[in-house]
């Protein structure tokens, strides 16, 4: 009678494991090494200062719930055959080399590259301590600055719709002098726009909260999950209309605008907090699920780990490394508008530096002019950039920080009805060059700023003007894309906006715009 063999699966020695989980390592961090310039400014410069705060409560929290579960990790384990971890690891990255080659937008990559990471990670770890840290690793995305993308993608929408919701309920009670541009204006202007619970960004602060509330509570992202999310997002809407509705009432219709501007952030912390302690109540409302974070788990078997799957990662990965191609460069193909300037505004052209064209050519804007000026003995310098596409447009402030300035207010003002402008105030110390590969769609600032600077900007198309960058990038929705050009000022000193001067000023500059864009 025939004796039958069972072939035993070949082991690598340890020695050869740590090689191979080695050289996935490196090659991750080949494929991925463009995006960690981004998450070197995201984490390094004063204006993410609320991401950073955020970064370090968040590594607080995952640091105190790793030490109850013991997690350990060795480098000469094998990988695990893992079906989901190895989707995500391979399919993020996938989305990446897309999102890289035809958008370009950081944060997403950013995204796609903690969850690709932590697909990978997956591989090595225990399935049920996998599944438990996904709540980990949306904290760690979450503290990408979303909150200013919130704003300017959904910000304006949500704006104009609480405006519309204030103006229609005053009108019910009688109060029908009140327009949507007024309540816009007005809300700018006396609250603190960049705080957590103001405005969309506490969607973005809250869902954080939601987050870590779900993670420390052990409940499980389920639908009913997914029910609470909804109206804790609900919650928060009404909470800032309310808050919005009792500033304007107060502010606006009865005029005591210092009691709302002490209203604005206590009204909105509370509405934050009351928010939040719904969304706990309800979040405990379901089952606790074992999540396999303690010490005394019964074990669950892990996938097999066959030896050719180190192999196969290092092999996917370098050649997802290799097909890695940026998005191509192709602005600045046009020369700048001709502008027929009024002749007591006097112009003196200022050549853009070899990192700003490099800047503006990447971000695929068509043309850009800066200049020094004269205006009735007021002087400064001025951008203006010309494109059909919103990311050739930025935020000027950013890029006033970058020269050294530090951003002491940002708001609306209306020159006409149609003409809004944002006004920036300004101080900081002596002004110092940028660093170069940073942004230049701002103005060449002039000597000290120990007073403080004053600056302004507006989007301006044939049809349109607005200071809102969540505007203009709704703009480009419309089946036809329109011209826009940010007009982009700095003052060699203070002005008074409400100086005739200072508003002809504005006047004869849109209309210069106007005249090239018709």
């Amino acid at each position: 009678m025939a004796t039958v063999t069972t072939r035993q699966p070949t082991k690598l020695s340890p020695a050869v494991r740590v090689a191979g989980n080695t050289a996935v390592l490196i090659l991750w961090l080949w494929l991925y090494w463009p995006i960690f310039d981004y998450l070197g400014i995201i984490f390094s410069r004063e204006d993410f200062r609320t991401n950073q705060i955020l970064l370090l409560g968040v590594l607080f929290l995952i640091a105190a719930q790793a030490r109850k579960g013991e997690f350990k990790l060795r480098l000469d384990a094998p990988p695990q055959l893992a079906r989901w971890p190895l989707a995500l690891a391979l399919g993020g990255s996938a989305l990446y080399l897309l999102v890289e080659r035809f958008l370009d937008v950081n944060t997403i990559a950013a995204s796609l590259f903690g969850l690709a990471s932590y697909g990978l990670l997956g591989l090595w770890l225990e399935p049920r301590r996998w599944r438990g840290g996904v709540p980990a690793i949306l904290l760690l995305i979450g503290v990408l600055p979303f909150g200013d993308h919130m704003q300017t993608f959904i910000g304006y929408p949500m704006r104009i719709g609480t405006a519309v919701l204030i103006r229609d309920g005053l009108a019910a009670a009688g109060v029908a002098s009140l327009g949507v541009d007024t309540i816009l204006v007005f809300e700018n202007g006396v609250s603190q726009i960049d705080i957590p619970c103001s405005g969309v960004k506490s969607l973005w602060t809250g869902m954080l909260f939601l987050i870590a509330a779900t993670w420390v509570e052990k409940r499980p992202l389920n639908w009913r999950w997914l029910g609470t999310a909804v109206i804790f997002s609900a919650l928060l809407f009404i909470a800032n209309l309310a808050r919005v509705a009792i500033l304007v009432i107060v502010g606006e219709v009865l005029g005591w605008r210092l009691a709302a501007e002490m209203l604005h952030v206590p009204l909105g912390v509370l509405g934050f907090v009351m928010a939040c302690v719904t969304a706990v109540y309800l979040l405990r409302q379901e089952e606790t699920r074992d999540w396999g974070l303690g010490t005394n788990q019964s074990p669950i078997p892990n996938p097999e780990s066959p030896i050719w799957l180190t192999p196969a990662l290092i092999l996917a990965i370098t050649l997802m490394a290799l097909l890695y191609a940026p998005r191509p460069q192709t602005g600045l193909a046009q020369e700048p508008p001709a502008l027929a300037f009024p002749d007591e505004l006097s112009i003196e052209p200022l050549p853009l530096k070899p990192d700003e064209i490099e800047w503006l050519t990447r971000d695929g804007a068509a043309s850009a002019d800066r200049m020094r000026f004269e205006w009735r003995g007021v002087s400064g310098s001025m951008i203006l950039i010309t494109s059909n596409a919103w990311r050739a447009h930025h935020r000027p402030e950013r890029c006033f920080e970058v020269y050294g300035l530090t951003l002491d207010d940002s708001r609306a003002h209306l020159v006409a009805p149609d003409f809004p402008v944002r006004l920036v105030s300004l101080g900081g110390p002596l002004l110092n060059p940028p660093p170069e590969g940073e942004e230049a769609n701002a103005p060449l600032p002039s000597g000290g700023a120990g007073g403080g600077l004053s600056a302004a900007y507006w989007f301006q198309s044939a049809s349109q003007t607005t200071d809102d960058y969540g505007t203009r990038i709704w703009a480009d929705l419309a089946p036809q894309r329109d011209k826009w050009i940010l007009v982009s000022i700095l003052f060699d000193g203070k002005v008074d906006p409400h100086d005739d001067d200072i508003a002809d000023f504005y006047e004869a500059l849109h209309l210069v715009v106007s005249r090239v864009l018709e």
